[in-house]
C-alpha cells in the first residue's frame, strides 16, 4: 500500500510540474508549442511507468486546460495524444538502461507519432486549414527540438538517477 500512495504522490507531483511547463514555460502559436512539458513527462515515464506516465500527462491536459484554458475550449484530442506520449515514453524508457540513443529513439516515436500524426489531425479539425501548412510548421519545430530534448532528458537523468534511486527504493516501493 505504501508504494501505491508513494506513487500517486510522485504522479500529482509530475502532473503539477507539467501544468506549470505547459501552461508557463512554454511559446505557443495557433499550430506549434515549444516547451518544457516533455522534461516531467520523461522523467514520470522513466520513474512510474507506461500506464501511469500516460494517465498522468492526461490527468494534466485536462486540468491544465480546465484551470489555465487561455480562452481555447478543450478538444479531447489532444488528451489523448498526451496519454499516448507518456505511454511511449514509459514503453520504451522504463525500468531500461537510459542511453543516448535510447532517449532518441523515445523522443522521435513521440515526436512522429503525437506531434506530426495525432496533434496535426486534431489541428487540421480545430483549425480547417491544410494539414501541407500546419505540418510543414511541425516538421521544422520538431526537427530543432529532437537532439534538444533528447540530450536534455539523458543528462537530467543522468544527474538525478542515483538520488532518484536511492530515496525511492525502486525495486522495493513500486
Amino acid at each position: 500500500m505504501y508504494g501505491n500512495v508513494k506513487k500517486m504522490v510522485l504522479a500529482s507531483l509530475f502532473i503539477a510540474i507539467e501544468i506549470i511547463t505547459t501552461r508557463f514555460l512554454s511559446i505557443q502559436t495557433p499550430i506549434i508549442r515549444i516547451s518544457l512539458d516533455f522534461i516531467p513527462l520523461a522523467l514520470s515515464a522513466i520513474i512510474l511507468g507506461p500506464y501511469t506516465a500516460g494517465v498522468a500527462a492526461a490527468i494534466a491536459d485536462i486540468f491544465g486546460m480546465l484551470i489555465f484554458s487561455r480562452g481555447g475550449a478543450f478538444f479531447p484530442g489532444f488528451t489523448l495524444s498526451a496519454f499516448v506520449s507518456g505511454f511511449l515514453y514509459g514503453i520504451i524508457l522504463y525500468q531500461k538502461k537510459i542511453t543516448i540513443k535510447r532517449c532518441f529513439f523515445a523522443v522521435l516515436t513521440v515526436v512522429i507519432s503525437t506531434s506530426l500524426v495525432l496533434n496535426t489531425i486534431w489541428l487540421v479539425i480545430i483549425t480547417n486549414k491544410a494539414a501541407f501548412v500546419i505540418l510543414s510548421a511541425r516538421i521544422v519545430k520538431d526537427l530543432i527540438m529532437l537532439p534538444i530534448q533528447t540530450f536534455v532528458i539523458y543528462y537530467l537523468w543522468r544527474a538525478i538517477e542515483a538520488t532518484v534511486k536511492s530515496t525511492l527504493i525502486f525495486n522495493k516501493t513500486f
